[in-house]
Order: C-alpha cells, then structure tokens, then sequence
C-alpha cells in the first residue's frame, strides 16, 4: 500500500505547487499600496496659462528619487526640474520650467510606497488646448514584467519557508520530541531554513530592479543594492538573514544535543529551546511586519504585533500539519507517530486557530474599513476567498480529530499485538539459534572424540576445523536473526498501513495539506494587493489607483511668501488644499526656507474668510506631522466661492506675520 500511496502523494504535490505558481503568475504587478488621492492639475484639466508646478498627492507616504515624478511635454521631453519636494509627507511637486507653451503634457510617477511597494501611473493635462502628444500613458507599470514574477515567486517561498521552519519545530517541541530523531522531519524542518535563506537573497537581489526598472541587468548592480540596504525594505531583509543565522543554531540543538538527551534531561531542554526558538520566529515575523501592511496606516503601534502573532499562528498550524503529514507518509516503521503526538497537534491547531481568527478579524477591519469593501475591491474579494479556504481547512480538521480520537482508542491493541509478535519472534530467533548452536555443539564433541583417538598431530589439525565451523555457526545464527527481524519490521508496517484508522487519518492530514498550500498562494498574492481602504478612499476622491485613468479630484496650492522680520524668518509656506469642493477638505501645511529645505515653526494657524458672503473667518488649527509639515482634516467649507486663506507664521516668541491669498473653491 505504501508504495502506491508515496507516487500519488509526489504526483498531487507536483500539481499542487505547479498550481501555485499559476497563481501567482496570474497575479500580475503588485497594485499601488498608496493611492494618488489628489493632483494639480488635476488629470483632464484644461488650464488658461502653465502651471508653475505640479503637485500629487498619495493616501499614504511615499519615497522617492530624482526621476520618480516627471513632466513631459508633447514631444516626451522633460519640463521639470527633476527636483521632487516634499519628502516625508504625503504631497509632492516639481517645478517646471517657465514659458511652457499651449499643448497636452503627461505627467508620470513612478515611487514606492511606505509598506515597500512600487507604486506608478500617468495622467495627461492641457495648457490653452488639448492637443497630440507621442507620449503612452499605458505603458506606465511598475513590480510587473519577469523580474515582478521571480520577485512574487520569491515571496511565496519564504512564506513557505517560514511556515515549514517554525511549523516543523513547534511540532518537534510541543508535541513529538521523540520525532527530532527521526530523518525525515529533520530533512523537512532543514529544508525550511534553506528555503527561507534562499528566497530572502533572492529578495534582497532582486529588490532594487523591482522597485524600479524592472531590468534583468539591474538585479547585479551592486550600487543599486548599495541603495537597497539604506531603504526599510532592504534592512528588513538584513535582519531576516541575521535571524536565520540564530535559528541554524537552534536547528542543530534541536537535532543534535536535544535528540541525544534522555527523557528528563530532554524536558529540562524543551523549555530552553522554546523560549529561543519563540525568540527568533517572532522576529522573522517582525522582518515581515515591520516593513509591509501593518507598518502603515490605522493603529500601525498595534497592528504590526498582531501581525507578527497573525503570522506564528499560520506557521504553527500550517508549518506543523506538513510536518504531521510528512511523518505519516515517510516516517519509518521504527518510530511511527503516535496517537499522543496526533492528539497534542490537534490542541495546538485548534489554539492557533483561535489566534488567527482573533488576529485576522482585526486586520481585515483595519485593512477594509467597511462591509461594502469585500465586495467592491479586489482586496476584500481576495479576502473572503482566504476565509472560504480556512472554514474548509477547519471542516477537514474536524475529520482528523475523529480519525485521531479512533487511532487513539485502537492503540492499545495495535500495541499489544505488536509485542506479541515482538515475543514470538524472538522465540524463533533463539530457536533458530540454539539449532544451529547445537549442530555446532555436535561437531565439536565429534571432534573431542577423535582428538583422544588419534595422535597429537591429529589433534592439531582437527582443531582449527572445528573452530572456524563453529565460527560460521554463530554467523549464521546472526544473519538468520536480522533477516526475521526484517520480516517481522515489514509485516508490521504493513499492518500499521493497513489500519484503516491511520489510513483514515492520512488521507484528511493529505487533503489539509493541499488546501493549505492554496490558502498560502492566496495570502501571499493578498500581501502584494492594495488593501481595500485604500482603494475605496481612492475611489471617493475620484480617481482609480488601480490603472490611474479615472477622473482624479483637484486641489488648490497656495505659496505664500513671508518675513517676521527676525534671524531666520524668512521663507515660503505652501497650502494645499484637496479636494477644494465645498464640505469636508483636507489640509497641507508646508513652511521651507528661501532655498527649498523645510524647517519647523513654533506655530502656524490658518483662517478662511469669503468678504462676499461676510463668512468668517473660520479659524483652522492645523497638526505638526513633521519637519515643515502640518496637516488638518475635516476642514469644512459651507459654500462655493473666492475664499481668502490667511496663514499666520510665528518664528519666536514675539516674531509672527499674516500672509493671505485668495482662491477659487468649489
């Protein structure tokens, strides 16, 4: 029977991983994680005389270079200055150059998000007329082409890595220590770690051609790669290499000194390795939180531990039950996994369960927003996809629990015939042996005879005769033992896989495992896909994140010089105000010096006054986000019109100045 069942088990992996990468080759470029919720000019418009800048604005903080925001005019020349500013903050601009004359320009950005994703698009606007242009605004892609393939590729393996790494020890530790001797949960906990290494070097090359050309070459420009290190992606990756260094050390104890140790010394051990290895799965979990999804965004304090128990929770069940399936399939005769290390699996599944669904039910609110989001967006349809999976995982678990619980109570017989035919195998070795002893026994005393018969030469010669048979005997006898012993091993596997208990059981371990292999496809394509707050804010602010050729909101920028007239009071503070329509606005406060770099106030506050309507003022106390920004949001405005914004500066504490500048609102 096993030799049937190991084919079918190597054919159905092949076809599960060879659907694997099908999914993730249909995944396609990793969408924007941080949305262009804002531009001006805004995509469409028709604008009287050329802007003196460009401006965009994202959901989320983006980082960026000097090509990562261009402005072409109809011919696909540059117009701007290739200086983006605004780092650190969610709007940017670039100046462009002055007497641009009448026609269509495309302005493209290419950047990379602050949970480590490439983010890209293009849109067009117009100064005096619409007119041709050879620019391609389709082409505009970023993460995609072979290089995003091998990257997606490279990510699902080190999810896969990890869940085997800490899967196959926690189930070592918790519930078979007896199994950290046993070579084929060696080989699978080992080749965890290897491909986990591999696929964060392969991380770390592949990094900086990802994020931007998407060239093959680029992958060994070790310059680029200087670049990648200084980012949080690529010190995310660093770290994960010096982790798995710690965790090689903690896979020799476990199958080196660990296994070596007898029942009591080994439980003194368990305890020691757990809090090491608890130590260093949480922070190759951490390389993950900190740098993607949770990193960004609503409560990001508490969303990135949740994320880190999130994903030793995944590991454990999945990383353990490949490790309980592996075992059942390949693990010798000799040591068998038992009932006990079954039913100890099962509490520790049923516990991670619970921390996933506890974790995940908090993430899909932070990462959805809204009942309507799993529906609407591609994130929240991927969502419930990964729900539907686990619910079937947990429904099959429920049938291993029975085929456990059945195993368990069919153990104490199994064990019982097995030293029964343990005894009698015994005997018929000792009585083969005694056989062929005795024969031995009978030449010898043949021998004696003729030893007091004959002369002393004789004796000489029948001696070395006599001893070398009796030698061949104790061979034989040997040789007769190990070959029933042999029998007896096969006969007992082969009742053991005919128990239709453990059969049983095999097979729903066989069909948990290859839902699992499906669920983490879909958890790895979810990590790369924008979540679905932030496409639904994009959608509300008119514009698609997605492909960049929806309608885009605008919103109006005001630079305002000023001067308190003390040391340093000279400067430029630009506002910005999105989507400028009338009811809620959002607005950005930025306060540089004459040479373009941004420095902090003791205070700025904003006051909006429409004198037609004798409205206002209505004061506006904007919030320090960082050096030279602040931010408010919710900032009402109850009617269209030309409304002044009035910004007063303070530099000391006796030093402040009152610029204003009208604008069109609404």
């Amino acid at each position: 029977m096993t030799q049937t069942i190991a084919p079918r088990l190597r054919t159905l992996v092949l076809l599960l991983l060879a659907a694997a990468c099908a999914l993730l080759a249909a995944a396609g470029p990793a969408s924007a994680h941080a949305a262009l919720t804002g531009s001006d000019p805004r995509e469409g418009a028709v604008v009287d005389k050329a802007p003196a800048q460009v401006s965009l604005t994202f959901s989320e903080s983006v980082s960026m270079d000097d090509d990562s925001l261009r402005v072409l005019d109809p011919k696909g020349k540059r117009v701007d200055d290739g200086k983006p500013s605004g780092t650190g903050g969610t709007t940017y601009s670039v100046k462009l150059h002055a007497g641009l004359p009448d026609g269509t320009y495309t302005v493209t950005y290419q950047v990379v998000s602050a949970d480590s994703h490439p983010v890209s698009g293009a849109y067009t606007f117009s100064v005096g007329a619409p007119s041709d242009t050879s620019v391609s605004v389709s082409a505009q892609g970023a993460g995609g082409g072979f290089v995003g393939g091998l990257y997606g590729v490279g990510r699902y393996v080190s999810y896969a890595g990890f869940a085997v790494l800490v899967g196959g020890a926690a189930f070592v530790l918790a519930c078979w220590p007896r199994g950290s001797g046993v070579r084929v949960v060696q080989r699978f906990v080992v080749s965890g770690w290897l491909a986990l290494t591999a696929a964060t070097l392969l991380l770390l090359l592949l990094r900086g051609s990802y994020t931007g050309s998407g060239k093959v070459a680029d992958v060994f420009d070790l310059g680029l790669l200087g670049e990648v290190l200084q980012t949080k992606a690529g010190a995310a990756l660093i770290s994960r290499l010096l982790l798995l260094a710690a965790a090689a050390l903690f896979v020799a104890v476990l199958f080196g000194a660990y296994d070596k140790r007898e029942d009591e010394e080994r439980r003194d051990l368990t305890f020691g390795l757990a809090v090491g290895g608890s130590v260093v799965a949480a922070g190759l979990a951490a390389t993950w939180a900190m740098s993607e999804h949770a990193s960004v965004g609503l409560q990001a304090g508490l969303a990135m531990p949740v994320d880190v128990v999130h994903l030793i929770a995944v590991a454990t069940w999945l990383g353990g039950l490949t490790a309980l399936l592996v075992a059942l399939y390949r693990g010798s005769a000799d040591t068998p996994v038992p009932a006990l290390a079954v039913r100890r699996f099962s509490r520790v599944a049923f516990g991670s369960v619970i921390a996933l669904v506890v974790t995940g039910t908090y993430q899909s609110w932070r990462q959805l927003g809204s009942w309507t989001a799993f529906t609407d967006t591609r994130y929240g349809q991927l969502l419930l996809v990964k729900i539907g999976l686990v619910a079937v995982l947990v429904g099959v678990a429920y049938f291993s629990r029975r085929w456990t619980a059945q195993l368990a109570e069919a153990a104490p017989a199994v064990a019982g015939a097995a030293r029964g035919a343990g005894k009698a195998s015994g005997s018929a070795a000792v009585q083969a042996a005694a056989k062929t002893a005795g024969k031995a026994s009978g030449n010898t005393s043949a021998k004696s005879s003729g030893k007091e018969t004959g002369s002393g030469n004789a004796k000489v010669a029948e001696k070395g005769p006599g001893a070398a048979e009796d030698s061949g005997g104790s061979r034989r006898a040997a040789q007769l033992a190990r070959q029933r012993a042999a029998v007896d091993a096969a006969r007992q596997k082969r009742q053991r896989d005919a128990d239709p208990n453990r059969f049983g059981l095999r097979r729903s371990v066989l069909a948990e495992a290859s839902v699992a292999v499906v669920l983490l496809v879909v958890t790895t394509v979810l990590t790369q896909t924008e979540p679905g707050r932030t496409e639904e804010e994009a959608k509300a602010a008119g514009t698609s994140s997605a492909t960049g050729s929806a309608p885009s909101t605008g919103a109006v920028t005001l630079d305002m010089p000023f001067d308190t007239g003390s040391q340093n009071g000279k400067g430029v503070i630009r506002v910005e105000l999105d989507p400028a329509r009338v009811g809620a606005n959002d607005m950005h406060l930025y306060v540089e010096r004459p040479d373009g770099t941004a420095f902090d106030i003791p205070e700025v506050k904003v006051a909006l006054t429409q004198k037609a309507q004798d409205i206002g003022p209505l004061p506006v106390v904007p919030d320090h986000i960082t050096t030279g920004h602040w931010s408010a949001s919710g900032v009402q405005v109850p009617m269209a019109g030309d409304w002044e914004v009035a910004v007063t500066v303070r530099t000391s504490d006796i030093d402040q100045v009152t610029v204003s500048k009208n604008a069109q609102i609404g």
